[in-house]
This record gives C-alpha cells, structure tokens and sequence, in this order.
C-alpha cells in the first residue's frame, strides 16, 4: 500500500508541476501578444487560490485523527516537502533575500540559525514527539509532567508564539495580493485571507499537508526560474550559485565608486541636516511638538484666510492631522526618523559593504570597534534564538507527528533540509545579483526615465519603496532610493528587465509561501483551542464531530484577528518572525528537551522555566522595541544589554528558563515514577 500510495502521489504532482509550468508559457506567451499585466495577475492570483481551494475540498473531513494529525500516514518525502512549505514562510521567501540585500553577510545568521534549528529538531525533538503520539506540544508536556496546568500554560504559549508569525504572514499576504491585483493593501489582506481558509478551514492537517506539497512546488520554481535568468543574463551561466563570486567581486568596486561619487555625498549632506533637525526636536520634545502643531493649524488657517484652492486646504489638513498626538508618539516618530537618517548620512545609505563581515570596522577608531563588536554580538545572538526558536515551534514540531513511525519522522526532517537548502543555496546569489541591477542600473538613471513599478509601489506605501530627487539635479542616487527589504524579492523580475509574467510568478510564489506557513500556523491556534483547552481541559465528553466543528470556528476568528493586526503593518515581515522565534525558543525549547533527556525535571521545574523564559522575553522584547516602547508610554532610549536588538531577546529567555527549570526541579520533589518510566520507554530503542 506505500508503495502504490507513492506511486499515485508522484504521478498527482509530477502532472501538477508540469501544469504549472505550462500555465507561466502560456502566460507568457500572452503577454507578448498584449495580454494586460493586470490580467496575469489575476490569472496567477485565481488560479492557485483555486487549486489550493480543490484540495481542501476533496480533503474535507471531520475525522479528528485526520483533522490533526493527517491520520499519521505521510510519506517521508511529502512530510518533508510539506514542512519545508511550511518552514519557508513569507519571511525566508520574501524577506531571506532582501535582509541579505541590506546586510550582506551578517543576513547569513538567517541561514544558519534555520538550518542548525532543523538539525536540533531531528536530534532532539522530532523522534521523540512521534514516538509519544497525539495531537499536540501541550499534550507531551502534560503527559511528561502530569500536569493539566503544564497542558493550559503550552497551549497559551503555543497560541502567544503562532499569532505573532501568523500576523507576519498575513502581511505578507496582503503585500503579494496588491502587487497581484493592484488592490489597496488593506484590501489585499483580506483577500488573501479567502486564499489561508479555504486551505485549512475544511480538512485541517489532511488538507494542509497536500496543499502544502503543491504550494511548495510553486515556490520553489518561482524562486529558482528568475534566479537562473537573471544570472544567465549578467553571467552567461546559468547555476547562480556558483558564480555570484565574479558579481560580488564588481560590486565592490561599485561600491567604492558609489561612496566617493559627488552626487551621492551632496543627499549625505542633506541627510546630515535632517538627522540634525530630529536630534534637535528630541531634546525638547514636547516643545516641538506644540510648535510644529502650532505651525500646522497656522498653515491651515492662512490657506482658509487667503482662499486657497479646497485641495491645498485639504492637504494640509491631512498633513496637521498625521502629527503625532502625544509626546510619547512623536518621540518614537523621532527617534525612527533620526535613526532613518543617521542611516542614510553614511556611505551607501548605510548598506554595509557587500565583501565586509560586519558594520565598523575591528582596527578602527573606538566607536567603529564597538560597532564591529555589537554587530559580531548581534550575528551570534540571532543565530542561537533563531536555532532554538526552530525547535520550538508548536506548528512545525506538530508536522512530524502526521508521519507513520519513529523512523520516518526522522527521514522526513532530513528531506525537510534537503528541500528547504535549494532556496537557502540561492538567497545569497540572489541578493548579490539585485544588488548589482539597483548599482547599476538603476542609481544613475534620470528620474523622467524610472520603471513605471517604482511610481507604482510608491503609491501602495511610500515607506516601501520611495525615490525624491533630494538634491535636484534630475538623477537618482543611491541616499534618495529607500528600497525596504521585504520587496527586494517582488519586484527582482521588473529590476532585472525579466517579462512581467515571472514577477507574476515570483509573487504567486510568495503567496504559496505565505499561505503554507499561514496554514500551519492557524491548526496549531485552532488546535491549542479546541483539543488544548476545550476538549481536555473543559470538556473531556465532547463528540469528535464537535471537536473538529469548533475547530474550524477558532480557526476563522484567529484568522480574522490576524488579519486585523496584519492590516496595521506593525513592522516588517523578518522582525516580527525573529521575535516569534525567540518566544517559542525561550518557553518551550528547555522543557521539552530536559522533557525527553533529564528525568530529574518534575513538573514545577518545567512550569518555572517555561513561565520564567516567557517573561523574560517578553519583558525583553517590551522594553527594547520602539513600537511596543511608545505604545506603552515609556521614555527616553532603549536600555539593551550588551547592544543586543531586542528581536533576539531569547538569548537571555533561553538560559533563564533553562535555569529556572533545573534549579526548581532540583529544589522540589523528585516526579514520580510514571514520569521518569515515561522518559525511560521515549528513549528506549524499541517502539512503544
């Protein structure tokens, strides 16, 4: 039965990619005889949305076995093609390249910590949770330690960490449908939306394993297919990732020319005055800000007075009424707009050359060697929480307990590596490859001549992609092109001057990225919910058919309050993942390895350490960021330890719970029999 069921499974998606790919010619063919962009858009958008919808129609079930855990009989090779789906969210898909575009070889942390977080997985986590069984990460906690308290408190981590990937996610969504569409962005979210339900909303995991398999093959040819052109056309070769050296190698010396070009030190030297200005506002702020409120209803008033056109009244109203409200707000306005532009001021609008490690410089003067040094701190500190983050995501370690043995949740992680490195193989390339068509190509150009995809993203969100002749001289420089990270990826077909049907195709790419993550991520919510805390821990006597029922009714009210956050563009998509990571890395990494590996832990010890390395982060994570820092009022700069960016808050949640566990553990009853006769038959060779 394996055999043939592989059989049939090759046969579905060999056809599957191959129509795929016919649908791109087509398209591309259509394109050169007229076809409106809008229309490849849609064709792309509908389409893939559509045979995402079919699959979870025909996987439609109210099994809960099939509805949680895809009835345990996942082909290794499938599990591992569908966890690199759901690992390569809008975050590596979107975000990998353009955080390498923007800090060269620090971005590698990305690479690294992912990849050794797998490694942890299949030593450490993976096995075992298949060997246990079940649904959930909260239920092994409850079983280990016996404690239903265990169980609530990993299912309200589980929910805390999958809502705020979950959010990046639906932001991306919304980025990838409106460069789809041309819909507003809100709009676009929305829409997307539609795309993550029809998904996981009828077959749950059953559904979303197959989808992901297909959504997986789409990203990773929309991935490749523009890598290969575009070094096919700077390089004559065709396998980017083994000649990007020789682009690397002209890029540096572009971007000496760049640094030392008159043009580009004229927009440093207004940069320099802007950042001025903020510093000056930030020592008085609620000084400015009455001014600068006093200054705009003066303007208002006078335009009302003079009889000015309605439009230039109405402009600037809207601009009085975009002023920060509070002093609170403007100084975390400020404080951005004077790190924005202290970035600006330097060489290359503060892009660390491509070839050099890190920012500073190690033989430098003082300030260059601690910039060095907190950005070497920085590099490892990101590595580690993006590695034990890895390993403790409930959505990804639930993806290996949908596999038939023991054995074959460990083939599947090895698959999983397999499939995930053919795109972190080409990220670099990538970044290395657009970085050269923006030094090229596009800085230099006359603002009459830009690409019509730059007026166009700068009407969807001027804080994406804007381009203002600072000072005037009618040509782009790099210090007025602000070219955010997380469209890098979107908009590399149009920079290279591929055909609008692979930017098409880059995008569905994107969206299948998004919407497999978004997938997982939202059974593991509706999972937390209903199994979690409904059926365990308030209702044991409930009918598998209502199990599943309210299963999908959780799942559509977190994707709707996702999306609700999502429309706010909180941040960007690769900050707002990293601080998932380091939250799931901080509560559940300890407890589940001293769950599988000490059976001296006792279940206060895990309660400690997870509650102990929750607040840690979070406190961490609180007092650091900006945004989260003016929501809740608090003054003056951020307090960071060590220099250390507050995404990477689990180096100092990771070591605190895992210290709070063992000292509690140590300091309490030893647990009981069943529990240390638990850990002994998890480890045993023989399946229990």
């Amino acid at each position: 039965m394996p055999d043939s069921l592989n059989r049939r499974l090759h046969r579905r998606y060999a056809l599957f990619a191959l129509s795929f790919v016919a649908l791109v010619v087509m398209l591309g063919l259509a394109e050169q005889r007229g076809l409106p962009k809008a229309w490849i858009g849609y064709t792309f958008l509908g389409t893939t949305v559509l045979v995402y919808a079919v699959i979870g129609i025909l996987c439609r079930t109210t099994d809960p076995a099939e509805y949680f855990v895809a009835g345990r009989r996942v082909p290794a090779l499938y599990n591992g093609m569908a966890a690199g789906a759901d690992w390569m969210s809008a975050a590596t898909f979107i975000g990998l390249a353009g955080t390498l575009y923007a800090s060269g070889y620090a971005g590698l942390a990305y690479v690294l910590g992912w990849t050794g977080g797998f490694c942890l997985v299949a030593l450490c986590i993976a096995p075992y949770l298949r060997r246990f069984g079940q649904f959930t990460v909260a239920d092994f906690l409850a079983e280990r330690f016996e404690s239903r308290t265990l169980r609530l408190t990993g299912a309200c981590a589980a929910i805390l960490v999958s809502f705020v990937y979950l959010v990046a996610q639906i932001y991306g969504v919304g980025l990838i449908t409106t460069r789809l569409t041309g819909l507003g962005f809100e709009v676009g979210v929305f829409v997307g939306l539609g795309g993550v339900l029809v998904c996981s909303f009828l077959g749950g995991m059953r559904a979303v394993t197959w989808t992901q398999v297909a959504q997986y093959l789409i990203m990773i040819l929309a991935y490749l297919v523009p890598v290969i052109w575009l070094s096919v056309k700077q390089t004559g070769w065709p396998l980017p990732q083994l000649v990007y050296g020789q682009q690397l190698h002209q890029l540096a010396q572009r971007e000496q020319q760049l640094i030392h070009d008159p043009g580009e030190l004229q927009v440093r030297a207004i940069h320099e005055q802007r950042a001025a200005a903020a510093a000056a506002r930030l020592a008085d702020v609620p000084q400015a800000l009455a001014d600068e409120q006093a200054r705009a209803a003066a303007s208002v008033t006078a335009l009302k007075q003079a009889n000015a056109p309605l439009a230039q009244i109405q402009a600037a109203e809207k601009q009085r009424a975009a002023l920060p409200r509070t002093p609170a707000e403007a100084e975390e306005r400020w404080r951005r707009e004077l790190a924005s532009e202290t970035q600006l001021a330097q060489p290359l609008s503060g892009l660390v050359p491509h070839t050099q490690p890190f920012a500073g410089n190690p033989d430098g003067a003082p300030a260059e060697r601690e910039q060095a040094s907190t950005a070497q701190r920085n590099f490892i500190a990101l590595v580690l929480c993006l590695m034990v983050g890895t390993a403790g995501l409930p959505h990804l370690l639930t993806r290996y307990y949908t596999t038939s043995s023991v054995a074959t949740a460990r083939e599947s992680v090895a698959w999983s590596l397999v499939f995930i490195c053919l795109l972190y193989l080409t990220a670099p390339a990538l970044a290395v490859m657009v970085k050269t068509e923006v030094f090229n190509d596009l800085v230099g150009s006359s603002f009459e001549q830009l690409p019509a995809w730059i007026r166009q993203w700068q009407r969807v969100d001027p804080t994406l992609l804007s381009a203002v002749d600072l000072n005037g001289d009618g040509r782009l420089q790099l210090g007025e092109l602000r070219l955010h990270p997380d469209l890098v990826m979107l908009v590399m077909p149009e920079l290279g001057g591929l055909p609008y049907v692979i930017s098409g195709m880059v995008a569905a790419g994107g969206l299948a990225a998004a919407l497999s993550t978004a997938d997982g991520l939202l059974l593991a919510i509706s999972s937390a919910l209903s199994h979690d805390l409904y059926y365990k821990a308030i209702n044991p006597e409930a009918s598998r058919t209502r199990r599943v029922t309210l299963s999908k009714a959780l799942l559509l009210a977190a994707a709707l309050a996702a999306a609700a956050v999502a429309s706010s563009r909180p941040a960007d998509i690769l900050a707002v993942v990293t601080a998932a990571f380091s939250i799931a890395g901080s509560t559940f990494f300890p407890a589940l390895v001293a769950g599988v590996f000490w059976r001296r832990a006792n279940r206060a010890g895990a309660l400690a350490g997870m509650l102990t390395g929750l607040g840690v982060c979070l406190a961490y994570l609180v007092v650091n960021h900006p945004g989260l820092r003016a929501l809740i009022g608090l003054p003056g700069p951020a307090p960071l330890i060590w220099g250390i960016q507050p995404a990477s808050a689990g180096l100092f949640g990771v070591p605190a719970g895992a210290l709070a566990l063992a000292v509690v553990s140590l300091l309490t009853a030893a647990p009981s029999q069943r529990q240390r006769d638990f850990v002994d038959v998890l480890r045993s060779p023989a399946k229990p």
